[in-house]
């Protein structure tokens, strides 16, 4: 969609050819109506926004605002101990203030809403060619998403506050949601009540980037295949218990999964220091390489998604060095370009609460809740600055060049 021209009262959007043009959502609060008292009434008594307010440490007021592009007409929302007020008012007051173009606000309000427009979240990441207008104007321009660029998204204010209060944006806006569409419909999942699943521990000489670590991992299944599951950026391998409890998985496949040095239940590794972690093709490699000749793995496929989907193809093309029959690459690329941002690893952002939502906001809206808890949990769970450190060989990774075939 085509990013609006700044604005300071008009209730209007910009179409493709630049030309004014009026649109229900511009002006949020008067198209979310009856909803803004249902959803504040619903923050009254919602669990999850209490446990994320509630805290002695909230010693005054702090608002932000949620906007269409253009307008000042706001939902603005006060967070005080234990409370969030939602109500309509002015931007002016905002601490920050959340923009989106209304094309983008009516998609995110449909009951079910489709991907890219599940959630607001975005990375704090600037567009090249916005770079010199978000220096002049103060706006930080966002994209809903990890890797999904979305024009028209604009963070406005203070940019250390909006990521202080992701948590409590994110589940503000879920409840606007609600209030206004009705809940999404989620995807139903059986209830297990088995689990397959055992877990040990390994001494891995895991290269010289990292060296020894004594390394978690969890096994399944008891058929003629080998597999190894490698998890994504900041997390572990608890990602892949859905599917090694699958009885077709563990009828076909003799299933590993671990977690790597300093992640989830592994230990941490020589020379490691809070914060200090960093990853490389090389040492990713060795890792896997190590860990598969440690446990006698008989020509395993290796299968990661993400992080774990681009060293698949890295374990592809050095096959030899690793072990491995196969690889399955899922989202995996030979090269990312990705501008960096700090508030993973900042001593004025709390990662435990930042990292989560920054994933939590990619999953599909549709997904069961205890999916959703649980990759909350995950990233949330992670010693200080590996998903930091994890990000390096996402942003920088390529295939080794000493074999390019």
């Amino acid at each position: 969609m085509p990013r609006p021209k700044r604005q300071k009262t008009s209730d209007t959007a910009m179409d493709s050819n630049g030309t004014s043009t009026s649109h229900p959502w511009a002006d949020l609060p008067t198209q979310l109506g009856d909803a803004l008292n249902k959803a504040n009434k619903a923050a009254e008594n919602d669990g999850q926004l209490s446990a994320f307010t509630t805290s002695n440490a909230i010693d005054a007021p702090a608002t932000f605002g949620i906007i269409g592009a253009g307008s000042d007409n706001a939902v603005l929302v006060t967070v005080t101990n234990g409370k969030a007020d939602i109500k309509a008012g002015k931007v002016g007051k905002a601490l920050f203030t959340l923009s989106a173009l209304p094309e983008q606000w009516q998609e995110f309000f449909k009951q079910t809403p489709v991907a890219p427009y599940q959630s607001y979240w975005g990375v704090r990441r600037l567009l090249d060619r916005m770079r010199k207008e978000a220096l002049a104007d103060g706006v930080e321009k966002q994209m809903f998403g990890m890797n999904i660029k979305q024009e028209g998204i604009s963070v406005a204010g203070d940019q250390d506050a909006f990521a202080h209060w992701t948590h409590v944006w994110r589940r503000v806006l879920e409840l606007l949601h609600d209030a206004y569409a009705g809940e999404t419909p989620v995807d139903d999942q059986a209830d297990p009540e088995e689990d397959c699943i055992v877990g040990r521990y390994a001494y891995v000489n895991a290269g010289p980037l990292w060296g020894k670590c004594k390394i978690f991992y969890e096994q399944s299944g008891e058929g003629s295949q080998d597999i190894v599951f490698l998890h994504t950026a900041g997390s572990d391998s608890r990602q892949y218990h859905g599917v090694m409890n699958d009885p077709r998985a563990r009828e076909k496949l003799r299933m590993t999964a671990f977690d790597l040095p300093a992640h989830g239940r592994s230990f941490p590794y020589e020379g490691y220091h809070p914060g200090n972690h960093t990853n490389t093709e090389d040492a990713y490699v060795g890792c896997i390489a190590a860990f598969v000749k440690k446990l006698g793995l008989n020509k395993p496929i290796i299968c990661g998604a993400s992080m774990a989907g681009q060293i698949s193809l890295a374990c592809a093309v050095r096959a030899e060095e690793v072990g491995c029959s196969g690889t399955i690459p899922l989202q995996g690329s030979d090269y990312l370009t990705m501008d960096r941002q700090w508030y993973d690893r900042s001593p004025y952002v709390n990662q435990s609460l930042f990292n989560p939502e920054w994933i939590y906001g990619m999953m599909s809206p549709t997904a069961p809740l205890a999916n959703r808890q649980l990759i909350w949990h995950l990233y949330s769970a992670q010693a200080y600055g590996i998903f930091h450190g994890d990000l390096e060989y996402d942003i920088s990774s390529h295939h080794s060049s000493q074999n390019p075939n």
